[in-house]
């Protein structure tokens, strides 16, 4: 007896769904190793969807820069690429966010309240065949994380991460209060020119009490486009001499987002309080002089704590 055409119609999108992220953690090293190089940089922001009444649209935001992407580590399991701004004019370089792509992670870091992220274990079905993206403030902080499979449908290399929670974005904490978190989807797709970040954002006020309410969403476009009118030299110089000193710190957070609870940033929302002593340092290292791992010990002691224990889990104790 012949299936019924819808049912043939269902088989055939779950065929081309799971051929499309069929795993294939070689292809997708390569996809993610792509984004490595010089690229001259577009921001874009446009709150789109207006949720709540009374709410009004707030000015879209552009901005851009120059920014170089370096591969810091490369296993068959991890990657890890570093972005250093590079102002063309004096040459100045700004070591700017990072991300570490994990495969099949078996956790991950979450932001779940003021300045705390929490580590959570990650459930098997959701990290098969995916890669786990986090990613990180300039201090080496953290910011957030998403899971998601690439796929290669028509030719283009795409990553999708699932709906994951941020705190609110530089360009925002200092001149709102209305809302507290982001939910986010991610995509990032490799182009003929470079390669795109593309975030699904949604503001949202979370309420002590668990409550949430949801006031606009937006759209942001990242457009990174491969240069060579820019000397990025001076990028390349300034990580060749610090990148023994990052490595350093990044091992002091580890500590903290490698295992359960997870971290607490004691400083203000805008980190400066851990920003300027890493930064200070790493000049410091940059000009020729030592920098102890005790030195760096002290600026986490000051600023950086374990997450304090949820309540939930306390309770059930």
């Amino acid at each position: 007896m012949k299936k019924p055409v819808a049912t043939l119609v269902c088989t055939t999108l779950l065929l081309s769904v799971g051929q499309a992220w069929a795993a294939d953690p070689v292809r997708d090293r390569q996809a993610i190793l792509a984004m490595q190089g010089d690229y001259t940089v577009d921001f874009a922001f446009d709150e789109t969807v207006l949720l709540q009444p009374g709410y009004e649209r707030q000015p879209a935001m552009r901005s851009g820069g120059d920014e170089t992407v370096i591969v810091v580590e490369d296993t068959p399991a991890r990657i890890v690429l570093q972005h250093l701004l590079v102002d063309p004019k004096s040459g100045h370089v700004t070591k700017h966010w990072r991300q570490d792509w994990t495969y099949e992670a078996p956790t991950r870091f979450e932001f779940s309240d003021d300045q705390t992220w929490r580590v959570r274990a990650m459930a098997a079905d959701a990290t098969r065949g995916a890669w786990t993206q986090c990613v990180y403030e300039v201090s080496d902080a953290p910011r957030y994380c998403g899971t998601g499979r690439w796929n290669y449908r028509n030719g283009v290399a795409t990553w999708t991460s699932d709906l994951s929670w941020r705190p609110l974005p530089r360009r925002e904490y200092t001149r709102r209060s209305d809302y507290n978190a982001l939910s986010v989807v991610n995509r990032h797709t490799l182009t003929p020119n470079g390669w795109t970040h593309e975030q699904f954002n949604t503001k949202v006020l979370r309420r002590p009490d668990g409550t949430q309410v949801e006031l606009a969403r937006e759209f942001g476009f990242n457009d990174y486009l491969k240069t060579t009118e820019v000397d990025f030299t001076p990028a390349r110089d300034y990580w060749r001499a610090t990148a023994g000193y990052w490595a350093r710190v990044r091992a002091h957070w580890d500590r903290f987002l490698s295992v359960a609870p997870g971290v607490h940033l004691k400083t203000k929302v805008d980190g400066m309080a851990m920003i300027i002593p890493l930064f200070t340092q790493a000049g410091e290292i940059q000009a020729g002089k030592t920098v102890a791992d005790a030195d760096i010990a002290r600026v986490f002691a000051d600023w950086v704590e374990p997450a304090p224990v949820e309540r939930a889990a306390a309770a059930s104790r």
